[in-house]
Order: structure tokens, then sequence, then C-alpha cells
């Protein structure tokens, strides 16, 4: 079934009432059919590889390319109406067809990036400055603080990036397991306020986060955000991932209380029992809005060759113009800054980063 966007139905957001946005879908409706799934036609496809040849003709630095670099005349129409999806539909879309069967990964390093320049600002997902992020496995400790989750094959907990837009490119999936799983935030609230209003109530105030080790200058190593947050009639969500738990070993962090524990293990129940799983192929784009989405990813088992590994690429976006937010939240999701490092979009990474 061709994409088709989410039937809008919207009415103003207020805290502690029921939602009507069209985000907040259940997995049955997106069971019934793929309509979430824009492919694209041969034409478009045929666009995103002349775009690739002419910023490679032109030596530009993929970080330096912007959307007028990277023509993609027919596609652009399908792009606008997945951006208003983002933002007055679902709050998610998958994009598939891009043929990195024939690239390299620089080409499809280009691609990528040419195709993200139509919903955001790329930023910094980690301390060392990469614009374009790794999703691997390295082998690391998923309990110790200062390791993420993308870095390791574990299930995560669910969570949200620090961005207003994530963006993941298939490279290669996994030899089995690793899908990616996401629930709203929309149904997750609608639903925990039928059965514990007061629980929701417990998070719609702050809660601290870690960051991860990754300080900006004169910060401190925690930043504060609501699970649950509403603004100019408009509703978002976050999920109160380990960002949110290992921030607890943190100096200057209050010990949670048994009744905020109590909120997030209703959370966590909740989203349980909402969500759903995608299958990525290679060539394969999901964006997800952060503020109505919450993800993670089932565990996997991973192929024995190097060149065969679970790989995807990662853009974390930001939209000033997207979906409002409280005035001073959107200062605490707009990537890792570090002083004296340099902005680099390296297109594969052989260590943790």
């Amino acid at each position: 079934m061709p994409f088709r966007p989410a039937e809008r139905i919207r009415q103003p957001a207020e805290p502690m009432k029921p939602i009507v946005d069209p985000a907040g879908w259940y997995p049955a409706d997106l069971e019934a059919n793929d309509d979430w799934i824009y492919e694209l036609s041969e034409t478009e496809a045929s666009e995103i590889r002349d775009a690739v040849a002419a910023i490679e003709a032109s030596g530009k630095n993929i970080k330096d390319i912007r959307k007028e670099d990277f023509q993609l005349p027919t596609l652009d129409e399908g792009l606008a109406a997945l951006y208003d999806e983002l933002n007055e539909g679902r709050g998610f879309f998958l994009l598939r067809g891009v043929p990195i069967a024939e690239m390299t990964k620089h080409q499809a390093g280009i691609a990528f990036w040419g195709i993200g320049t139509r919903f955001g600002r790329t930023v910094s997902q980690n301390a060392k400055g990469h614009l374009i992020g790794h999703v691997k496995d390295f082998g690391g400790d998923y309990n110790d603080p200062k390791v993420r989750g993308y870095q390791t094959n574990v299930q995560m907990s669910y969570h949200t990036d620090q961005c207003d837009y994530v963006a993941l490119l298939c490279m290669h999936p996994a030899k089995s397991g690793g899908a990616s799983r996401i629930a709203s935030t929309v149904t997750l609230y609608n639903e925990m306020l039928k059965t514990c209003p007061d629980l929701v109530k417990e998070l719609i105030n702050d809660f601290y986060l870690t960051r991860h080790g990754e300080i900006p200058p004169d910060e401190p190593p925690w930043y504060k955000l609501p699970v649950f947050s509403f603004h100019d009639g408009y509703f978002s969500g976050r999920g109160p991932g380990v960002h949110l738990t290992k921030a607890q070993d943190l100096p200057g962090v209050p010990p949670l209380t048994e009744k905020q524990w109590e909120a997030i293990r209703a959370f966590r129940s909740m989203v349980g029992e909402n969500h759903f799983d995608m299958d990525f192929r290679p060539g394969d784009i999901q964006i997800l809005q952060s503020h109505v989405t919450v993800h993670t990813r089932t565990q996997f088992e991973d192929w024995p060759e190097v060149e065969r590994k679970r790989h995807l690429m990662r853009l974390w976006l930001l939209d000033k113009n997207g979906r409002p937010l409280a005035p001073g939240f959107r200062e605490n999701i707009s990537g890792i800054e570090v002083a004296g490092i340099e902005l680099t979009a390296p297109v594969d990474n052989l260590v943790a980063a």
C-alpha cells in the first residue's frame, strides 16, 4: 500500500486531560497496513544517485552539504509530505529503497546527509563531535554509566535522543534480532491517565538525566527535563530510560522518591504493552519525531564477518520550526557539544564513539 498521511485530527493538549493527536497510534494501527512506509520510485532513486554523483564531483565535505547542493526535484514533494508527517501526523515514517547496495560508504553517507537536510540541522551526537553516528556492537557494558546503549548488542530501555528527530539508515541488518521497537508517548500518556493519573502527575515534573560524561563547558554532568510536558496546545513526551536511572549515581542528583520510581515502572510497563517492532532492510531510512515517540532496539546476534555486522548510520536533527516545546526545553536536546572539538561526519568507525 502506498504511503498515506495519518488523519489530521487534533485538539489542544492540556495537562491531566486526554490528548487527541494523530501521533497517538496503537500497534494494531500499524500492523493493519504498511501505509506508513514511503517506497522510492525508480525516478526518485535515480535522483539520489545523481545528487550523490554531483557532490562527489564537487569534492564538498559531507558536513558542508546544504539542501540546495543536493538536488531532488521530484522526491522533494514526497519528503515535504514526510516532514509534515513528523510534526502533524504519526510522528515517524520509514523511507524505503535508498540504493546503497551500489554505493560506497562515503556515497551512502552523502545520500543520507542530503536527505536529512530536508528535515533539520544536523548536530553532534557525542563528545567527539560526530555529526554522523554509527550504531554498532562494540562490546560495551550497558550498565556502565559512560557506555551508551547503541554501542552494545543488548536490548536497551525505551528512550529519546537529544534532538528533534533521530534518523537511522540501515547499512546492514543483524543476523537475527535487532528490530527497531517504537511506541507513541501520546498513547502511553492517555493509557496511564486512564489507569494511574496520580503517576502521570509525577511524570509532568522534572527529572535529572545523565550526560554520559559528555559535558558542555561550565555545565553539570546532568540536565533536567520532564517526561510529559505541554506548550501552546501541543504535548511532548520523552522516555524515562537509562539516562534517568544512571543519573542517580551523579553528584548533586537527589534520590528518586518511591512515587517517582512507581511512575517510572508504570511507564515502562505501559510501553511494553503498546510497542511496535519494525525490521530494517538495507537502504531503509527511519525518522522519528523525538517528542511523540520513544524507541529501543531488541537484542541481536551479529554476523561473524566484519563486513556483514549490523550497522546503522545515524543523524540527530534539530528543527526550531518543528513541534512547539516549552521554554528552555530545546536547550537540553540540541545535541552534544564539547569545547575545542572539531565537528566531523565520519562514514564509519572502528571503535566506540
